[in-house]
């Protein structure tokens, strides 16, 4: 998919291949599989041929649980499945993998409790200068958007799968139910500030 930085993106997950949230209510997911939302990148020389082994992932996006007590995967239900994010706008030219994810915590007070759903795409970042494109994956016939933003310095911290969360991560083993909980930190280093 070819991208430019600054374009706006969507995510989508599902319940399954076909399902449909009129006849399946727990499409995309069940609504009680509450957690946060990340996207990460990885640069790669040949977005069709890598191993994802030993690539350095940086996180683009990340939504969790909001002042109300809203959760991130309560709004991307509502959305029925869609969740958009924009590229950055000083990811560098070049070829990436895409990696979305969603962390369901309904059973996370005990390790290995969470439930972690990827996806992933192959994105071609465009320079600044190149035409506008804009994407999404999941679903063609997603809404496509523009977002513009400002270009600033690519300064990402890196991370790796496996091995970019543990399994004591307060992210990660988390008590959803009770106490009612009142603030949540997600896991991963924070999402690229250009």
């Amino acid at each position: 998919m070819q991208v430019k930085p600054g374009d706006k993106l969507t995510a989508e997950w599902h319940h399954t291949l076909d399902s449909k949230p009129e006849t399946d209510k727990s499409d995309p997911i069940d609504p009680g599989h509450l957690g946060p939302i990340m996207v990460y990148l990885a640069k790669v020389d040949n977005a069709l041929t890598t191993t994802v082994t030993g690539l350095k992932w940086f996180k683009i996006y990340e939504d969790g649980m909001d002042s109300s007590g809203e959760w991130a995967v309560t709004r991307l239900y509502n959305n029925k499945g869609k969740v958009d994010f924009a590229l950055p706008s000083c990811v560098p030219a070049g070829q990436y993998l895409l990696r979305a994810e969603l962390i369901a915590l309904h059973a996370a007070a005990n390790y290995p409790g969470a439930q972690f759903y990827m996806e992933c795409a192959q994105i071609n970042v465009q320079s600044s200068s190149a035409t506008k494109r804009h994407g999404s994956f999941g679903d063609s016939a997603a809404p496509r958007r523009h977002f513009a933003t400002r270009a600033g310095a690519f300064n990402p911290s890196y991370v790796s799968f496996p091995g970019a969360y543990s399994g004591s991560d307060p992210g990660v083993k988390f008590q959803l139910f009770w106490p009612k909980p009142t603030s949540y930190t997600i896991p991963g280093p924070r999402p690229l500030q250009c």
